[in-house]
């Protein structure tokens, strides 16, 4: 299996070769590449809770903090059975490149609790809630490091953190966590900010390419949030979304998706295999979808799921990466070698992280923001990324993939130089 970590690294260690010549002080260069590499800091903690039975029972939790040279620390906190270390610190490099390649200014953070959530009731959920944040007290705040929720975490999950670190420092600080309810300092648009500015990338790049939306086919691998909300607003914006997935298998129809529908028949159903078999629609493996002759392929679940193994049967023009590192390193060179056009996940999935700094103003002023405002800001931010990007990829000669890397990589080494790191 490939480790996320080393991937990462992997990756950023090639990109840095590439942009060593901008930097006349070899030395000091040397310097920001090592510390590019690894977190600044790795907080790992037992937190031991009472179960609904009377039993104690421990799990691990993790937090690592990348680089915050250009603001707070900024990431998600997931419950999964695959939370580890190397996963939380290779995600938190990835948010400090996606952060500094749209301009919002945070470092990198990933946070998470080896757990399987389902396996908990909604009372022992909110007492492991509320026993990380006190654990992760000390080492966050609105102006140190800014949590909010990821894989299997939602609102209320943020809402028992909140809680429990204002408890442990005594005062108010809804900065502290994004994701919020509306009623505790949320901001509007947020929940399908991620899927949303996915959408707006898509958009500009087909304008940028002349594709015509209508005849633009996609399949989209995942429909929770991100999915779902890329789907939806991909679909609005007249793309058609020919096959979609959820973690049992991809529905297909070769006329389109109606991606409303198919939720309300998801939550019907349970699960796609039984919308395909109600609809009378073909049913594929996930692994089937990921090789469909589409124009746009959109790995929108887990990440590396396009590896070495896998690659050469992706038939995709383009990849748009929606998930974190779902294309890794060895697989992402033979795509290259095939033309085929990789978005990266630093810009197509910014939007959530775009909206929770739009939330964490918000805090920080005592104003709320409307939602049209919120989407208005979103959508300037989005664009203004995408131009960068494709603007600088065609002087440095390089894929938007590459280009968006250095593009992030240049601005927090700058951030570095300018602070005499």
């Amino acid at each position: 299996m490939v480790n996320f970590f080393i991937n990462v690294q992997k990756q950023i260690k090639e990109d840095l070769s590439l942009i060593e010549g901008d930097y006349p002080d070899k030395v000091l260069f040397k310097k920001f590449s090592s510390e590019l590499l690894n977190p600044k800091r790795l907080i790992k903690k037992n937190l031991t809770i009472k179960l609904d039975n009377g039993k104690k029972k421990t799990f691990q939790a993790f937090r690592s903090q990348h680089n915050d040279a250009r603001g707070p620390f900024k990431g998600g906190i997931r419950f999964h059975p695959n939370v580890s270390e190397d996963e939380v610190k290779a995600l938190s490099i990835l948010m400090s490149l996606k952060c500094a390649v749209v301009g919002i200014p945070y470092g990198g953070a990933k946070g998470g609790i080896k757990i399987n959530p389902k396996e908990l009731s909604a009372l022992e959920i909110e007492r492991l809630s509320k026993a990380y944040a006190k654990a992760l007290a000390p080492y966050i705040g609105p102006w140190v490091d800014v949590p909010a929720p990821d894989v299997n975490t939602d609102e209320k999950v943020m809402a028992y953190m909140l809680e429990a670190y204002e408890k442990e420092v005594g005062i108010h600080a809804p900065g502290t966590f994004t994701g919020k309810p509306i009623a505790l300092g949320g901001s509007l648009g947020r929940t399908e900010a991620t899927g949303k500015a996915g959408a707006i990338i898509l958009e500009e790049y087909a304008k940028e390419k002349k594709l015509k939306p209508k005849v633009t086919t996609l399949a989209v691998q995942g429909f929770g949030n991100v999915g779902y909300w890329f789907s939806y607003h991909a679909s609005k914006l007249g793309f058609k979304i020919v096959s979609a997935s959820d973690s049992v298998g991809a529905i297909y129809s070769e006329k389109g998706l109606d991606i409303p529908k198919l939720l309300t028949l998801k939550e019907k159903h349970g699960d796609f295999s039984k919308v395909a078999k109600a609809l009378k629609f073909k049913f594929l493996s996930n692994d089937e979808l990921l090789t469909l002759p589409v124009d746009v392929l959109v790995p929108a679940a887990l990440e590396a799921v396009i590896t070495e193994k896998n690659v050469f049967l992706v038939k995709a023009k383009t990849i748009l990466e929606m998930a974190n590192g779902p294309v890794t390193t060895e697989a992402y060179k033979t795509l290259k070698e095939k033309a085929i056009v990789v978005l990266p996940d630093i810009l197509c999935n910014a939007g959530g992280v775009t909206v929770s700094y739009f939330e964490w103003v918000q805090n920080l002023q005592g104003y709320s923001w409307t939602e049209e405002k919120v989407n208005e800001e979103l959508s300037k931010i989005m664009k203004k990324a995408f131009r960068e990007i494709h603007e600088y990829a065609k002087v440095k000669k390089v894929d938007y993939h590459v280009a968006a890397n250095l593009l992030a990589l240049k601005r927090i080494i700058e951030a570095m130089i300018l602070r005499g790191l």
